[in-house]
């Protein structure tokens, strides 16, 4: 029940900061239209920040916004579970796999590569902030091309308060033990994801064959 309020308003602060956010230049689609991907396989992240659950968490959360987009995906525990089988369990090797053997083990058309280059909360003497940032591609694993890229960095600042220097001090000290116990950074990572891959963003991805927005890009 938390997770679910706590996503709903990710989701409803992800879709105002994507109303806001500057178009990208330069984002060349030629490929992206020509592959004409269905269906995408979501690989586990590599972990570039100092918190551990920061893969599952980025992971956990990447599906829903590229299903809602028109894609079918690959359920996380499906993949999971082959690659385990399969005597692979870190990210890193899996990433490494040529695509083709990708294509031939899953079916997927295209393969989200994912990377979180930041993660967590960090306290700031007199403010406490939770930062995400993700940085993703889309290969076609099919002929190997990449298809589109693109990154995301949220950052959420906790309320200073008020009460004077001493005042923000504690006020600092309270966020910081909060956004740990609370998992601010999971939420984060939610809003993170949604502006990340969900299409229609500006340089974002192209929508899918399920969406009724399919080719209006």
């Amino acid at each position: 029940m938390i997770r679910a309020i706590i996503r709903a308003g990710a989701l409803a602060l992800a879709a105002a900061l994507a109303g806001c956010a500057a178009p990208q230049a330069n984002v060349d689609y030629t490929a992206f239209r020509e592959s004409k991907p269905a269906s995408l396989l979501v690989l586990p992240p590599l972990n570039n920040s100092v918190d551990v659950a920061a893969t599952s968490a980025v992971l956990a959360q990447a599906t829903r916004p590229l299903a809602e987009s028109g894609y079918y995906v690959v359920p996380v525990g499906v993949m999971d579970e082959t690659f385990k089988q399969n005597g692979l369990y870190t990210a890193d090797d899996i990433q490494n796999l040529p695509p083709a053997r990708l294509r031939e083990i899953f079916g997927a058309d295209a393969a989200i590569y994912m990377t979180v280059k930041e993660y967590g909360s960090t306290y700031q003497v007199i403010n406490s902030t939770v930062t995400v940032d993700v940085q993703a591609s889309l290969v076609d694993l099919r002929t190997g091309a990449k298809l589109w890229e693109g990154g995301k960095r949220v950052v959420q600042a906790s309320d200073s308060g008020g009460g004077g220097l001493i005042g923000m001090l504690v006020n600092a000290v309270v966020n910081q033990i909060i956004n740990n116990l609370s998992d601010r950074s999971y939420a984060v990572a939610g809003i993170t994801n949604s502006m990340l891959l969900s299409a229609g963003q500006p340089g974002g991805i192209l929508y899918g064959p399920r969406s009724p927005h399919y080719g209006t890009q």
